[in-house]
């Protein structure tokens, strides 16, 4: 996998924190950000083919693969979508680009949309994979789906009683999330990557995500909703129609409301993995994107 990419870990302005990544290829910057429970690995089957028009960097996020761990703050702060954002515009301008493009899935998504929010001078466009808005999903949300996305909260728990029930059962946990979304197409060698990064300082790192998306990132999409601040980039917006997401939500009443210059919206066939469960779509709706 990642055949001709440099494997390196960059230094970010937090002391704590170097992120993990795999950059390639030439050309204008992209940015790749996974989501939860995933590494940047999940990129394998695409980040190739756009490194032969761009210059690809794909990351593991803070909290998540081989990139640092630090412990939680009580704020949450150290795990905000702000600062995880930060770590990112750190790597890229460390590598070069004061300037580029980014997709996230999942979790990447929610740190890239507050990327384009925080650094308008510096993410030219954005593509979100398989997600609704943190603020429309958490103010709109019925009980069908929190029932079914039921790790938002549980994760969220004060620290340590999530971790506790997680210890030792954490490939268990792993195998039980990825079918609970259809179990996705990857490969043995992915998941095997996916369950050698599922440890106990990971774990974690993810509980702090979702313990800051509830006490820090609400918050302060809140006040943005209510400011009226919206991403004025270009954005596209894709997602499964076998997804979580598309049976509770519309992604098209959804996004206007957070997005100024939403270019195309486009549902993909497959659940909540497009990367692996539908590369060549799932490349082709990116490629043209950035290109264009």
């Amino acid at each position: 996998m990642f055949e001709g990419f440099k494997h390196v870990q960059i230094q970010t302005g937090d002391p704590d924190v170097k992120i993990n990544l795999r950059y390639g290829g030439k050309g204008p910057a992209v940015l790749l950000l996974h989501g939860n429970p995933l590494t940047h690995v999940t990129w394998h089957l695409i980040a190739p083919r756009l490194a032969e028009h761009f210059t690809v960097v794909c990351a593991d996020l803070r909290g998540y693969g081989d990139s640092s761990k630090p412990r939680g703050k009580p704020d949450h702060s150290n795990y905000s979508f702000r600062r995880m954002g930060q770590d990112q515009v750190d790597v890229m301008e460390h590598l070069g680009f004061t300037q580029f493009m980014v997709a996230g899935h999942d979790r990447g998504a929610r740190v890239a949309y507050r990327m384009a929010l925080d650094h308008p001078d510096r993410v030219r466009k954005f593509a979100s994979i398989d997600i609704i808005p943190t603020h429309w999903q958490l103010t709109n949300m019925k009980w069908t789906y929190a029932a079914h996305s039921y790790h938002w909260f549980f994760l969220s728990q004060p620290y340590d009683f999530p971790e506790m029930l997680l210890s030792g059962k954490e490939e268990y946990y792993m195998r039980k999330k990825f079918a609970k979304q259809g179990e996705g197409k990857f490969s043995a060698e992915t998941l095997a990557e996916y369950m050698r990064c599922c440890t106990p300082e990971q774990i974690h790192g993810v509980c702090s995500d979702y313990r800051a998306t509830l006490h820090v990132d609400f918050p302060m999409d809140q006040a943005d909703f209510e400011a009226g601040n919206k991403i004025k980039c270009p954005v596209l917006v894709l997602w499964g129609e076998k997804s979580h997401t598309q049976r509770e939500f519309s992604a098209r009443e959804a996004w206007p409301n957070y997005a100024a210059n939403i270019l195309r919206f486009q549902m993909l066939p497959c659940a909540h993995y497009p990367m692996e469960e539908a590369p060549d779509l799932t490349y082709q709706e990116l490629h043209d994107f950035f290109k264009g």
